[in-house]
């Protein structure tokens, strides 16, 4: 493939807001290009911007999708008018049954199986997407544990893009089916996601046209996630929650729902009221809670058992800032076994009718867990993210659900069968 040359001066692309690229670790700014990583300390880089005037009343007036917050996100001003899956503007659910399951005032759902490819994937990599064009690449790619695989080769097909996706290929058959319907470049790699994303970052180096969603444009992805705090925040009539749960695979989810908090109390969207985050991992891949509860700073990463594929991330990339953010917030970690995965899904679904795949169940399941040791506030509002479709993880259910009763074609067995 031809490599695409790409300009160095921030001036030559229109991302919106977006004003340079900033390091997380010591502040120094690069110029908007795709590039992950600081060139004088080697740390991750993130947007920074010059947002100007943002008002309620624009935004509200905007599209129904992730698009109506474009003036505070790293795309062009013309997104919309794109070939794109349209992300975002999922439901808000207020559960009060599972409330009362759980003995807490008030609970909400924000349930993002509702997006194109039933997880909030599609955010990110729509965000992803945009920039990648702006920035001169042609092909869509990256590694995965699932719900990315499906939204980039979606995303691709819609946008008329090649796609390379890369997933161990002991991803749940599910979500392999539903990547390879969309005729992309499908490989499976014998290995774990930490495998996988190493084999990524090769390719990358070697391939200046790929644009590997969570790589070489990870900075411009990663802010699709913002997206999930402006419309909790938005749907709640334009106020914050007082507690929040969020699962933790790379950490980056938490970390950007915490950034569009603050951002909308910075441009007075929001009253910048105290709110808690915390994090949510299963116990076979739980490196940040493990530093969390040993009040560490670093995140020492592990081997991945669990039945919790998505969130099956040995080696979080943002492991260090979820620690910051919880801990700056008030929050805490936990992390539950795979047999409390699966009763929080059961949970969920039996309470609210909304049925996650095993993240949901991660996250409703540490929901529980945290009141029940008194970290949850009972008496505050909590929000919980749903972040996936428990249709990609049927497997995970095992013989766990399963009909009532067989019965012949008679009303009295049927009677019969509800007495047992």
């Amino acid at each position: 493939m031809t490599a695409v040359s790409v300009p160095s001066t921030a001036t030559s692309f229109d991302l919106g807001p977006a004003r340079a690229l900033s390091c997380r670790e010591c502040g120094h700014e690069t110029p908007l290009a795709p590039e992950y990583a600081c060139l004088e300390c080697f740390g991750p880089l993130e947007v920074a911007y010059d947002f100007g005037r943002v008002r309620r009343e624009d935004i509200e007036a905007g599209p129904r999708s992730i698009w109506r917050y474009r003036g505070l996100l790293p795309v062009p001003s013309d997104v919309e008018s794109h070939p794109n899956t349209n992300p975002g503007h999922t439901r808000l659910v207020e559960a009060d049954n599972l409330a009362k399951a759980l003995g807490v005032r008030k609970v909400w759902v924000k349930d993002d199986t509702g997006n194109p490819t039933h997880s909030f994937k599609d955010r990110v990599v729509g965000v992803a997407l945009a920039a990648a064009r702006e920035l001169g690449f042609k092909v869509l790619a990256c590694p995965s544990t699932g719900n990315l695989a499906n939204a980039v080769a979606a995303a691709a097909a819609r946008a008329g893009w090649q796609s390379v996706v890369l997933v161990p290929s002991s991803l749940e058959r599910a979500k392999i089916l539903m990547t390879a319907v969309y005729d992309g470049n499908l490989i499976t790699v014998d290995g774990n996601y930490d495998d996988v994303n190493r084999l990524a970052q090769e390719l990358a180096a070697e391939h200046e046209d790929w644009a590997f969603v969570n790589v070489n444009v990870r900075p411009y992805y990663a802010e699709g996630s913002k997206t999930l705090g402006y419309e909790v925040a938005e749907q709640l009539g334009w106020r914050l929650p007082d507690q929040i749960v969020v699962p933790i695979a790379s950490g980056s989810q938490l970390t950007k729902v915490d950034k569009a908090f603050r951002e909308l109390g910075e441009l007075d969207l929001v009253e910048a009221t105290p709110y808690k985050v915390f994090g949510a991992q299963a116990t076979g891949c739980s490196p940040v809670s493990a530093a969390f509860k040993a009040g560490h700073d670093v995140v020492s990463p592990v081997r991945p058992d669990t039945i919790a594929r998505s969130l099956a991330i040995g080696a979080p990339a943002d492991g260090p800032y979820v620690l910051d953010a919880v801990r700056r917030t008030g929050g805490a970690i936990e992390d539950v076994t795979d047999e409390e995965v699966v009763e929080g899904i059961r949970l969920l679904a039996r309470t609210e009718g909304i049925f996650a795949e095993t993240a949901g169940g991660v996250t409703v399941a540490t929901a529980k867990k945290l009141i029940e040791s008194g970290q949850l506030d009972p008496d505050a509002e909590t929000v919980l993210l749903i972040t996936g479709d428990g249709l990609k993880t049927l497997d995970a259910l095992g013989d766990r659900v399963g009909p009532r009763a067989n019965v012949p074609p008679s009303a009295e067995a049927v009677i019969n069968a509800l007495k047992d």
